[in-house]
Order: structure tokens, then sequence, then C-alpha cells
């Protein structure tokens, strides 16, 4: 019984990253497409017996999603151990609840598919809420991009730490870093008209002279980023930054970071960038998301890889 690591076509940089760190060669699939664009996954190598790690981000377009899938039936049929898919970034998790009345529950129904498929565990990244984990009935590895950005915000050495969410939802994401830092913590308030589009805006807490760090999980068109970062720059604060985990960057996202006040966006590479900005900075998880897998092969714990194992002596 061995650990084989495949990727699908969203994460190969990623994987082959991943792959190096676990110190191990990536897996040989052919991931075929028909003239119609119907996906047929193919394994070029025995997998019986085997833990199959899956690696694919599921953000658009939805063929992301739908190849992963096909990638757990096939290694399922083909007699493999253990299934796992690692999903760096989960799509459809903005969709976690019924806000309004005739909405789909996007993430749920994600989850139903992967446990369909026959995936035996999940290993991801940032949920967008962390109760999507309980949609699932088999285990999920819930990973925390905090463990990355820690050193890279102490490595900043910034004198008047603050961090902001950049709305209410993201607040116990932001108060968890402010309490390893000791720091203080606002948050933006904002009410949208309608998916991304915001119709007003509050600053909640003092900026003042303060070197604001932004945390969230995803920055899709930028501009609720760089609206927040304008705001606190004009409540007085000496420098804003963000540290996002997930760079969707879609629509006019890349114009927005560029020409914002933001200091530097920094991200991390569960999905590939597809457009260039001279303030994003790239941090990668594939050292984390080997540890993980190497932990859930030989079925030992990941808790040295969340924050609350790392907290500073006070």
């Amino acid at each position: 019984m061995a650990a084989k690591i495949f990727s699908g076509t969203s994460s190969q940089k990623l994987a082959l990253e991943i792959c190096k760190q676990y110190g191990t060669q990536l897996g040989k699939i052919n991931i075929q497409n028909f003239s119609d664009g119907e996906i047929c996954p193919i394994y070029l190598e025995s997998i019986r017996g085997d833990f199959v790690f899956l690696i694919q981000s599921t953000y658009a377009p939805a063929d992301n999603l739908m190849e992963l899938l096909l990638m757990i039936d096939a290694a399922r049929r083909a007699s493999a151990e253990k299934v796992i898919a690692v999903i760096p970034y989960y799509g459809y998790a903005r969709q976690d609840r019924k806000d309004k009345p005739r909405v789909a529950i996007g993430s749920k129904l994600v989850a139903n598919m992967l446990v369909a498929s026959g995936a035996d565990r999940v290993i991801t990244m940032d949920l967008h809420a962390p109760q999507i984990q309980g949609y699932f009935d088999i285990p999920v590895d819930h990973l925390d991009s905090h463990a990355l950005f820690i050193p890279y915000i102490e490595n900043l050495r910034l004198e008047n730490l603050t961090f902001a969410a950049p709305d209410v939802g993201s607040t116990n994401r932001v108060r968890e870093i402010a309490s390893y830092f000791t720091a203080e913590m606002v948050i933006c308030d904002k009410h949208r008209k309608r998916a991304n589009e915001i119709a007003s805006m509050v600053v909640i807490g003092d900026v003042t002279d303060r070197d604001v760090v932004i945390i969230d999980d995803i920055c899709d068109t930028g501009g609720t980023l760089a609206k927040s970062a304008a705001l606190i720059k004009e409540k007085g604060a000496r420098s804003v930054r963000a540290l996002i985990t997930h760079p969707v960057l879609s629509g006019k996202a890349y114009e927005n970071i560029e020409n914002s006040v933001l200091e530097e966006l920094v991200v991390c590479d569960t999905i590939p960038l597809r457009g260039q900005c001279s303030k994003i900075k790239v941090i990668s998880v594939a050292e984390l998301f080997a540890v993980a897998i190497r932990n859930a092969f030989e079925n030992k714990s990941i808790t040295k890889l969340f924050v609350h194992s790392q907290r500073r002596d006070k």
C-alpha cells in the first residue's frame, strides 16, 4: 500500500510543488476531452490498494469540479484503498445557506456530490464558512492559512499593528489572528445591494496612525477590498495591506488592486494567478498540504498545523 498523488488540470503547478515537498513524483493520469468538451480521466498506472490523493481546486469553470468527481469515480472503480480529495480552494462555498427565498445551497450540493462519487476524505483550506465541514458525512481536514500568514506578518515588524475584518462575517477569523498577536482589530461593516456591489460601508474601531492588515478568505473582484482599504486610509491609518487566502480575482480585480491604496496584497497559490499586478505577492501552501497528506496517509494528527498550537508565550 502506497500514497499516490495525482492532479487535475486546474492545480498542476501546485500539485508538482506538493509532490516536491512530500518527496514523491506526481502520478500519471491522462485527462481526455471529447470534441464536445466531455471529460474522461484515465489513470496510467495501477492504484489498486493504494491511498490516492487527488489535488484539484474547484474554481470556475464548473468543469474543474466535474473533472474531480470523475477522477474520484475512476479511482474508486480502479480499486483504490482510499480516495482523498485535496481541494485547496473549495468552490461554491459562498453559497452556504438559504439567505433569501428560492436559492440553492451550493456548498451542500457539492459536498453531496463528492461523497456520492466515492471520496473517503476531503482536505481543504479556509472554507468561506467553517460550518461547511458539517455538510460532509466523511472526515474533513480543514487547514488554516494563518499558519502561513503569521510568519509573514511577524517578518514585517509593523510597529502599530491592527487587524481589520472586511465584513462582519469574517470577524471570528480575524479575531483569532489578532489574539495571537495581542493586537487590536476593527470591522468594516458593509451593506450590499447585490453580489459584488457595495451600497455603503463604515469602519467600526480606531485606525488612526495604525498599520492595518486586512484578513479574509476570498478576493473576487477586489472591489470590497479596495473600498475597505480606502476607507481605512481615510480614517487615518498609516498603512494598509491585505492577506487573502484564495485569489479568485475575477472581472476588473487586477485593475482594482493595482489602483487601490493597498501597500500589497498577499495571497496563497490555491488558485493560480491569471493576470499580473505589481502589488500581489504569493505564498505557497504546498508544504502545508504535503504535511497534511503525509499525516492522513500515516494516520497521524494534523493539530500542529493550526494557529492554536503555535501561540506565543504571553
